[in-house]
This record gives C-alpha cells, structure tokens and sequence, in this order.
C-alpha cells in the first residue's frame, strides 16, 4: 500500500518549519516511525513538514549541569559519544536496543520522543531521568517535563503547531550506576516490556533510585512505590526482590498478540530485578 496524497514542505528553518505546523500537518524527522504508518494509511496528513535538515543536532553539556540533545540528533550519533556515554551511561547502553543499526542512522531522538510508543526505550529512559522537552510555536519557546510529556499511546503534550527542538536530562550525581533489562520477542525488536534503572550509591546506602517500565502501560511509568522501597536502605536481595514487586504493581499492561496482560506484568518484576541488580554490582 502507498501513502495518500499529502502536501510536502522541506523546511530549511525552524521559523519555516513551526510556521507551516497545525492541523492537518505532521513532522518527518529521521521516517522511521512515520513512513510505514504513511505508507499503512494509518496516517493521513494534509501536509508533511520536512525538518530532517534543521540544525537541531548538537550533543553537550550545559553551565546548568545537564546533558543537551537536538532534538534531530539521530540515534546512532547519541549511541556512539563520548558525551553521552560519560555523562549518562544508561541512555548510552539503552541506545543499542533501539531497533537495528540502520533503523538508528536514520531515526531520531526527537522523534522517538513525539512517536510516543509507550515500549519505546528513550521516554522511560528520559521518565527516569527527569527530561524536560523543548518546544517550538509560533507563540514561542515553551519546556515540559517528562512526566507530563506522555500523554497516551502515540499522545504526547505537544499542540498542533508545536515543534519538539531539544532535550534537556540532568546529570546523575557521582555513584550513579545504571541497568538495562529488555524482553523482545527477536534481538533489537520492539519490547514486550522493558526495565530502565539508576540507583546511586552512598556509603553501601541507595540515596537515589529511579525506576522506569516501557511496555507495562499506555505510557511508560515510573515506579515511585518501588524507588521509596529503596532509598535510605543497603541493597539487599530481599529489598531489590521487594522493589521489583512494587514496580510490577505499578503497571497497568493490556492484552495484545504479543503478550497477555499478566505475563506482562511477572516480567516487570523479573527485568526490575535484573536491571537493579546490574545496577548495584557495577
């Protein structure tokens, strides 16, 4: 199937771009999400808004202590920097399970953001991380936390003139270590469920954890019940087994073809404990 008829604009500014965005208008970015949903007709746009060549692609540091991702940085640039494995591992390593090679030279990380798939790896990764998203409209420049961004399957806090521009993710304090556990039915497909974790350390004593689940929901959730079980406490078996039960109650998974509902949730509480127990042996 072929995609219907649609207007094209190659924007060559972001003024250009946030100008010609409103109803009826969808941006492409790295396609790799829009273009087979074009191509299914599952989305049929009046106008698509080209911004692939916007330069949207810085990866650094700021003054404010906190990692800063164009929002057209594609997946493969912020897998392989040094930047970003230095400052913050757990995007870096989360970075390999977006889908393959070539999925991830073209894709984004702005527009995994907006795609909004709730088993998505990078918005558990930036929940857990305490992002704030950059936005663009003709009224101006506006930030919204990670924790309001999602919104539903595919929904986000994003109005129809808005342009998604950067990410902002503070940086973990020194004794931050990092786990990653993902369930896919083959290597590098979408997840079932997957497990994101920072746990820093201080003295043998957890001082902060955070704890982020995609695929468990419509969105992808932060299991606060689970991070309270563990801060201020050693990181005993007992209390990371305790911690993965939390994080498993705190889902609310639906039956699909991949998985049924409950299954999806034992296996929240068997990668929560994998990925905390990566996390405190690092």
């Amino acid at each position: 199937m072929k995609a219907a008829p649609f207007e094209y604009l190659r924007a060559s500014t972001v003024d250009e771009a946030v100008g010609a965005l409103g109803p009826g208008a969808v941006v492409l970015a790295g396609g790799q999400s829009l273009v087979p949903l074009l191509n299914l007709r599952s989305r049929r746009p009046e106008l698509v808004v080209d911004v692939s060549r916007l330069p949207l692609t810085d990866i650094g540091t700021t003054g404010t202590g906190s990692l800063a991702l164009g929002a057209l940085t594609r997946l493969r640039a912020a897998e392989t920097s040094p930047v970003v494995a230095r400052t913050l591992p757990l995007l870096a390593e989360a970075l390999t399970c977006v889908g393959h090679v070539s999925v991830r030279n073209r894709g984004t990380v702005g527009g995994s953001v907006a795609h909004a798939d709730p088993a998505a790896e990078l918005p558990a990764v930036f929940l857990a991380s305490d992002a704030v998203f950059t936005a663009r409209s003709a009224d101006g420049v506006r930030t919204i936390a990670a924790g309001d961004f999602f919104r539903g399957p595919h929904r986000t806090a994003l109005g129809p003139g808005e342009l998604l521009t950067a990410i902002h993710v503070p940086l973990p304090p020194p004794g931050t270590r990092h786990g990653v556990a993902e369930l896919s039915r083959r290597p590098n497909d979408l997840a079932v469920t997957a497990v994101f974790t920072s746990v820093t350390l201080a003295r043998g004593v957890v001082a902060d954890a955070r704890i982020a689940v995609a695929g468990a929901a419509p969105t992808p959730i932060r299991a606060r019940a689970a991070e309270d079980l563990l801060r201020g406490e050693a990181p005993s078996p007992d209390l990371l087994a305790a911690a993965a039960d939390a994080a498993a109650a705190a889902t609310d998974p639906a039956d699909d073809l991949h998985a049924p509902a409950a299954y999806r949730r034992d296996m929240t509480a068997v990668l929560t404990r994998r990925a905390l127990r990566q996390a405190v042996a690092e």
